[in-house]
């Protein structure tokens, strides 16, 4: 195995991984340290425990070939989510503030992976440090936990573009610089950007300074975790929810568009297919959904508006935050909000769900079946931003839709065999797989996922993993194939 599986290159990167969420245990210790609060010494205990962990890994990685190949890619972007998962809980966990390590770990994975569903039923009673940490968790995780490393560390030079290829796996990808770890660079400070705008933004709005960062921090990684129970709603600030709704919309784009603008070719952005595609469906999707809450539930023009666009730009981009309790709206909207969740934001966005870019070119690869009808022997090529899908791309999106659907139908069967209730558990699937927060029923917004059994909840951290790596990424891990030589 030695041979085709770089034991010894992947135990050094995790363990160099383990020592940057380390350095953002020692961030959430400062917080605490800054708000007088005893939950510091946690954060230093977590630290610990990943020094010697990670120590103990890069020991082991001693003299480890400096190579990495698509195998070693995808080991390593696997289990480093596990691994940041598996040790990102324990402060949560040491410090009591979540009491068990089913729900820590649930917790956890759904900061890490931008779900933001969560199992907190007070979440004011933890303290600014913990808080900060889960807004962090978030914050890392929306880019990728690789990306983020990749663009802060000289050390991933060589492999870096395995590790791009196995976290940022999706239809295409958009290089705009031939050195991946200058674009993951600049990947960042786009990133950054956003944050700093919103959060400066969110303060003129009458936030403090602590609150702005968190959410801005979860609202530009589409997560969606608050610093209050009632999320957004809380600060009842129709201007705080126009800012976080089209930030949310911004950052559902493709990130490398952002960056290509920044080169001077803006008429890129505007004239994206894909882009086009997820404006025109969160506009429709808004629209409709307006006129229901005006004629139905008798909103005014305005509010009927705004509390539509926010929770469908928050379940389209996958962020989770809420409003608005959309289980008391009319049942039919429940049914567009659930296909937002499933479509998701753009390529190269930090949203999840299937994406925009795969449906487009699968609603086009339909269109040309009827025309293959009327013309047999016609040449008809999908065709997006002008440009021709090669057909392994158009037969992987295919593969890949058909596949994001039957995990999801065979994850509904197992949590309807483990108790939850219907509603429940098809609405969960779709949430954790998307990558949304929020679901139906008593998941829904005025609702924790506490609840749940703790199977479910495992089930559920699974269905999170493998969304957000996009399926393949980590289930070829489970192909035997993987593990042979040829």
């Amino acid at each position: 195995m030695e041979g085709y599986i770089n034991k010894k290159m992947i135990g050094r990167v995790l363990g160099v991984l383990l020592f940057i969420e380390m350095g953002l245990f020692l961030v959430c210790a400062a917080v605490s340290l800054c708000y007088r609060e005893s939950d510091f010494i946690y954060f230093l205990y977590a630290a610990g425990i990943n020094i010697v962990s990670g120590g103990l890994l890069l020991l082991y990685g001693r003299g480890a070939k400096n190579c990495m190949n698509r195998r070693d890619g995808y080991c390593v972007v696997s289990l480093s989510w596990v691994f940041f998962t598996a040790f990102g809980m324990l402060p949560f966990y040491m410090s009591g503030s979540i009491d068990t390590i089913t729900n820590a770990f649930f917790e956890t994975m759904s900061g890490f992976t931008t779900t933001g569903a969560s199992i907190l039923d007070n979440i004011e009673s933890l303290s600014h440090g913990m808080l900060f940490w889960r807004s962090l968790t978030q914050w890392i995780g929306g880019l990728g936990i690789v990306l983020f490393t990749i663009a802060v560390l000289p050390v991933f030079t060589t492999g870096g573009v395995q590790l791009f290829s196995a976290e940022s796996t999706g239809v295409t990808h958009d290089k705009t610089h031939p050195k991946v770890n200058v674009m993951a660079k600049w990947l960042w400070v786009v990133y950054l950007f956003l944050t700093v705008a919103e959060t400066i933004l969110l303060m003129l709005g009458g936030m403090n300074l602590f609150d702005a960062v968190c959410h801005s921090f979860t609202t530009t990684a589409t997560g969606g975790y608050s610093t209050k129970q009632a999320s957004i709603a809380y600060w009842n600030s129709p201007y705080i929810e126009y800012v976080v709704a089209i930030f949310m919309i911004l950052s559902g784009i493709n990130f490398s568009l952002y960056l290509v603008c920044i080169k001077g070719k803006v008429n890129r952005l505007f004239k994206d297919e894909e882009v086009h595609w997820f404006l025109g469906s969160v506009g429709i999707i808004t629209g409709l959904i307006t006129v229901a809450l005006v004629v139905q539930d008798h909103y005014g023009w305005e509010l009927a508006f705004r509390k539509s666009l926010f929770q469908v730009a928050s379940v389209h981009a996958s962020c989770g935050y809420v409003t608005d309790d959309f289980n008391l709206w009319p049942h039919f909207t429940w049914l567009l909000l659930l296909i937002a969740m499933i479509s998701g934001g753009c390529t190269g966005s930090t949203s999840g769900g299937v994406k925009n870019m795969r449906l487009l070119i699968f609603a086009r690869a339909v269109k040309n079946e009827y025309k293959r009808l009327l013309h047999p022997n016609a040449v008809l090529p999908v065709r997006v931003n002008e440009r021709a899908v090669p057909p392994s791309v158009v037969t992987s999106v295919v593969i890949f839709i058909t596949f994001y659907l039957a995990i999801a139908f065979v994850a509904w069967t197992v949590l309807l065999f483990l108790g939850v209730g219907f509603t429940e558990s098809i609405s969960t699937v779709i949430s954790s797989m998307g990558g949304v927060g929020p679901a139906l029923g008593t998941c829904g917004p005025e609702y924790s996922w506490n609840a749940l059994p703790d199977a479910a909840k495992w089930v559920l951290s699974f269905l999170m993993l493998i969304g957000r790596l996009e399926l393949f990424s980590v289930l070829l891990l489970f192909y035997p194939g993987f593990w042979k030589r040829h």
